[in-house]
């Protein structure tokens, strides 16, 4: 059975009010129940919630490219919506803040989960890494 991925993001903010959190436990809740699925993949950048469904985890890629290539991403995809002008300003300045801020969606954070991680884990650093992890990936399948 093909399930779709599970966007953390879609989960963490109210639809289509991108940068209204929903509630933390609520969230943590739906991110358990899709975890308990036969297969499952989820894609975010919530330590916090990745924490929830670890356990249950056979596979774990990090995907750790340059602040500034995902600030040109983000500026590349635009705002979410429902988002503001306010608020992707600020999720501009959260992304140049990776290396440098102290929580659980932090660079720091995020490697400390990635090593202690006993399964199969994958460090991605570059676009060139990705095509080629991607292809290794759809030549086994």
């Amino acid at each position: 059975m093909h399930r779709s991925p599970i966007h953390l993001d879609d989960l963490r903010w109210e639809p289509g009010n991108y940068g209204i959190a929903r509630n933390n436990q609520l969230v943590a809740n739906e991110v358990a129940e899709a975890g308990k699925a036969d297969s499952w993949l989820m894609e975010g950048v919530y330590g916090w919630l990745a924490n929830v469904v670890l356990h249950r985890a056979t596979t774990l890629i990090w995907i750790d490219l340059p602040e500034e290539e995902c600030i040109a991403n983000v500026n590349d995809r635009g705002i979410q919506g429902g988002g503001s002008d306010e608020a992707f300003q600020e999720l501009i300045t959260w992304i140049a803040e990776y290396r440098l801020r102290n929580n659980l969606s932090c660079f720091a954070a995020h490697s400390k989960l990635f090593e202690a991680f006993t399964g199969s884990k994958f460090l991605l650093k570059s676009r060139s890494v990705i095509s080629a992890y991607l292809y290794n990936l759809s030549q086994v399948s």
